[in-house]
């Protein structure tokens, strides 16, 4: 299709989908990179740092749980908005910011239980798998901190009535960031959760 082509609004909409695209393109690599260190770090048989078997957080279960329910309070926002049913959707979007900010007390509880099991970021008693495991889930926080911001100005917009069936972009431009960060979540955790056992 010829992105040369429509009216000023959708060539814009195009082009603010694309620039999301092409975040989002960015933040994959970048977490592909950590997964890749990861690994890589793994193999070094001889450092006696790794700790092959390591446990997950129970509050990081839990975590998916929250964040995954999120992205289905988001969805039925967008769907209350499209058939009009405003009170509806500001019921969900609502929902989905609570959601999110439990997700990131979740994820602080998962490290208040990672210290308890004697692991901390750094100093005599951190491991380079525990530390690995701290900065890939604190580099995804920093993504979710990003979408409930969105999430924000999206409510913000719906209570100043600025979306409806036909004037969606922005919600949609969040809602799409954040189904990525709940679904980069999920990929995380299941491959800490499974890695453990094939090494």
């Amino acid at each position: 299709m010829d992105l040369t082509q429509g009216t000023p609004e959708e060539k814009r909409a195009r082009s603010k989908k694309m620039m999301l695209a092409f975040g989002i393109g960015s933040l994959v690599m970048s977490f592909a990179g950590l997964i890749s260190a990861f690994i890589v770090s793994s193999k070094q048989r001889l450092n006696k740092d790794w700790l092959s078997n390591y446990e997950l957080p129970n509050a990081f279960l839990i975590s998916v749980g929250i964040i995954l329910l999120s992205s289905l309070t988001f969805i039925l926002a967008k769907r209350a908005i499209r058939q009009s049913n405003r009170s509806m959707a500001s019921i969900y979007l609502l929902a989905t910011l609570g959601l999110g900010i439990a997700f990131v007390f979740s994820q602080l509880e998962g490290f208040r239980q990672i210290i308890e099991a004697g692991y901390n970021f750094t100093g005599p008693t951190s491991n380079i798998t525990m530390s690995y495991i701290y900065l890939i889930a604190v580099v995804h926080i920093g993504h979710v901190i990003a979408g409930l911001i969105c999430i924000i100005v999206v409510i913000y917009n719906h209570f100043k009535q600025k979306y409806n069936a036909n004037n969606m972009l922005g919600l949609e431009l969040a809602a799409n960031f954040w189904h990525f960060v709940d679904l980069l979540w999920l990929v995380l955790f299941l491959f800490l959760y499974f890695f453990r056992d094939i090494i």
